[in-house]
């Protein structure tokens, strides 16, 4: 299923569009009410996407914060009694109960992440799959991505006889339980969506939506993301001034989080930048090691700021989300790091929001060219290179939005290991079709 590139659409409210109804169960919100609204609680559509330990956090996440965009409701739960997930890749997600603890909830959609072996706590989780059987029989909407369709809804008896997809591997797995696999990015039918892996996540989020409220809320969600409309061609970047980045081996890269950073562009740096085997350091902000991100995804940083400004780095690329990107502009320290970043000719990056509103105030862009998050380019000084998905001049890297955020972390991999390794990453992730 091939969605299309959707163009922005300003923060307005739309007019309201006719959802798609089924059986009159769904209700339809528009996505742009605040989800604090009463209204909007009491009547917005219920989702849980439930986590594991070992689960994938960029198709968690992914999930999760593009759902919340909608108005949907989204309970994040984990499968064990301890709500702090060690998902792969060093990512701490901190789940907002337990699966025990929303049993007896009806939800409109349960959406199953990937990530082994993530997906075999969750098929191993029996109030799980109580749940999602009650669920599937209540003829309530179901999805599953990477390798949980075939190692979660298969073995569950949830897929005979319907077409599927899942993560390239584990296709024969799929189609032994019953499932007409298909090559498709993301694949509906009937009740059930299904798609391939972390890259073809958003996209999976987006057709969520559109089943489960309705195709103009999609494209109303979808148009801010900066979602890419082509995977055939290889990921490519604009690059003014080359020069060949020096770093350590492995090398050692800063990745700032704060309350209101954007989760999406955060852990699909972190993810693909452990992934090429970089030596990531998660340091809040804030005075906690736990941050509230724009989608109220709780993250857990491996440590405090002061303690990692004690550290020197190769690499130091900030997430966007307005609420971080503003409490990073006012971090002394991290601007302060940033300057010296920059005075030493060491390598820095920024995407979305924070190029906007911690680069360029602070003087960091000076001489350079840059992009930003669509609605913010204005505040650029230098706007020549705006319309470009992801900018390299010298030792600065920046980029749009979420949905350029792969493209961005595969452009790092680029300068530090090579485009051979950024390319096997790009078909591992089912960024590129393989």
């Amino acid at each position: 299923m091939a969605l299309r590139h959707l163009r922005f659409f300003p923060h307005t409210l739309p007019l309201t569009p006719k959802p798609k109804l089924n059986n009159n169960r769904f209700s339809f919100f528009p996505p742009s009410l605040p989800r604090s609204s009463t209204a909007l609680m009491a009547n917005a559509h219920k989702v849980l996407v439930p986590i594991a330990d070992g689960t994938e956090p960029m198709e968690a996440v992914i999930t999760v914060d593009v759902l919340r965009r909608s108005g949907a409701d989204v309970t994040v739960a984990a499968a064990s009694a301890n709500l702090s997930v060690q998902a792969l890749h060093g990512v701490k997600i901190l789940a907002d109960a337990s699966v025990s603890d929303v049993a007896d909830t009806a939800f409109d959609l349960v959406a199953l992440p990937g990530g082994i072996p993530g997906v075999e706590n969750l098929r191993d989780c029996k109030v799980l799959e109580g749940l999602v059987k009650k669920h599937v029989e209540d003829g309530r909407l179901y999805a599953a991505v990477c390798a949980a369709p075939a190692v979660v809804l298969g073995p569950w008896g949830l897929l005979n006889g319907l077409k599927a997809t899942c993560y390239p591997s584990l296709m024969e797995k799929l189609a032994s339980y019953a499932a007409t696999t298909v090559e498709s990015r993301v694949q509906v039918d009937g009740r059930v969506v299904t798609s391939r892996a972390p890259g073809t996540t958003m996209e999976f989020a987006v057709a969520l939506i559109e089943q489960l409220i309705g195709k103009e809320t999609a494209d109303e969600v979808a148009g801010p993301l900066v979602m890419r409309s082509n995977h055939d061609d290889e990921h490519t970047f604009k690059e003014l001034n080359p020069v060949q980045w020096t770093v350590d081996n492995p090398p050692k890269i800063l990745v700032p989080i704060a309350n209101g950073s954007e989760e999406m562009e955060a852990v699909i740096i972190i993810d693909i930048l452990r992934r090429a085997k970089a030596k990531v350091v998660v340091a809040s902000v804030e005075d906690t090691l736990e941050i509230v991100a724009s989608r109220k995804v709780k993250l857990e940083a491996d440590m405090l700021l002061d303690e990692a400004a004690k550290l020197s780095y190769d690499l130091i690329v900030l997430p966007g989300g307005l609420g971080g990107a503003q409490a990073f502009a006012n971090s002394e320290t991290l601007v302060s790091l940033l300057k010296k970043q920059r005075e030493s000719n060491k390598y820095y990056g920024a995407i979305c929001a924070s190029p906007a509103l911690v680069l360029e105030p602070h003087g960091l862009l000076k001489g350079k060219k840059a992009t930003a998050f669509p609605a913010l380019c204005n505040k650029l000084s230098d706007q020549s290179e705006v319309e470009n998905r992801v900018v390299v001049d010298g030792n600065l890297i920046t980029s749009r939005g979420p949905g350029t955020s792969i493209e961005f972390a595969l452009a790092i991999v680029e300068k530090l290991f090579g485009r051979k390794l950024a390319l096997e990453l790009a078909k591992t992730v089912v960024f590129t079709r393989l």
